[in-house]
């Protein structure tokens, strides 16, 4: 492990930020690969970390800086944050991978953090589309990790998408006043129009079939976890609609949503990263209040 510093003062309180680098618990040809993370260490760190779960082609700043401020935020509060690029991504070693393949990385990470930090005793995994995703499958097999914080989880199927694009996206077109107004102008092609509601349509129907039960891999680690959840989701998302079409379509999910250790927030109006400062100021509230909640 090698170590560099700098201190940040945020809300009257120190905050040091340490460049840690470590290696992936993985088996495989690239086992050797270093990772980088930087660790948001307050004076006086409490029991309860969070480690940030990068996904998709993203490293450890997040977009618009989400995760460098949210990681800032809560370590001011007294919560030690690990945010790290998994192999592949960022300024880590080795190839590009995908969510399925982040368990190892994500292990090598929580070590790492409870070396780091000796106070620890629990920690969350937080993230944000496919990095929440992969926190969530990861967390059953891990006794280190006692929460999880899931944003607009990737939830993704070909039958989710087209029955969320035909919910959320063509019937309220349809309800608009306007949509009639520029229909009668000339000024939508109704010949295209049709054609492509007809083609989500039929991707529905085909999905469907070849695809009855989206994420079951996220699913069942879902189930499996006995921990608590903060599952937040924008309010102008795709995704989002997605998890919600599950949720509306699919009883085992209702009834892992239900769970009292489940507690659900929406952001109104934000989009799937949180791109204007005020709702990611939301998410940052909302997963303070949380953390101190339990």
């Amino acid at each position: 492990m090698k170590r560099d510093s700098i201190q940040q003062h945020l809300a009257g309180r120190t905050v040091n930020e340490l460049a840690l680098r470590f290696r992936s618990a993985a088996t495989d040809d690239e086992a050797q690969a270093r990772m980088v993370g930087i660790l948001s260490l307050p004076d006086a760190p409490g029991p309860r970390g969070v480690v940030i779960v990068t996904g998709g082609p993203q490293y450890r700043v997040g977009s618009h800086r989400q995760f460098v401020l949210l990681a800032r935020a809560l370590a001011a509060r007294g919560v030690p944050v690990l945010r790290f690029d998994l192999r592949g991504m960022g300024d880590s070693e080795g190839g590009a991978r995908d969510y399925r393949a982040a368990g190892p990385d994500i292990a090598g990470a929580l070590a790492q953090f409870f070396a780091a930090v000796p106070a620890l005793r629990e920690v969350a995994l937080w993230g944000l589309c496919d990095g929440a995703t992969a926190a969530a499958c990861h967390a059953p097999s891990d006794a280190r990790v006692h929460a999880l914080v899931l944003l607009n989880p990737w939830v993704r199927s070909g039958a989710g998408l087209a029955r969320a694009t035909l919910r959320h996206y063509y019937l309220p077109r349809l309800l608009r006043g306007a949509f009639w107004r520029k229909l009668a102008s000339g000024e939508v092609r109704l010949g295209a129009s049709l054609t492509s509601l007809l083609q989500v349509a039929a991707a529905t129907r085909e999905a469907a079939q070849e695809d009855d039960a989206p994420a079951p891999a996220l699913l069942r680690a879902l189930t499996q976890f006995q921990g608590k959840v903060l599952l937040v989701l924008s309010g102008d998302d795709l995704g989002a609609r997605e998890w919600q079409a599950l949720l509306d379509g699919d009883a085992a999910w209702r009834g892992v949503a239900a769970r009292p250790q489940w507690t659900r927030a929406q952001v109104d109006g934000a989009n799937h990263t949180f791109a204007s400062a005020a709702w990611r100021g939301e998410v940052e509230q909302l997963c303070a209040r949380w953390l101190q909640s339990w």
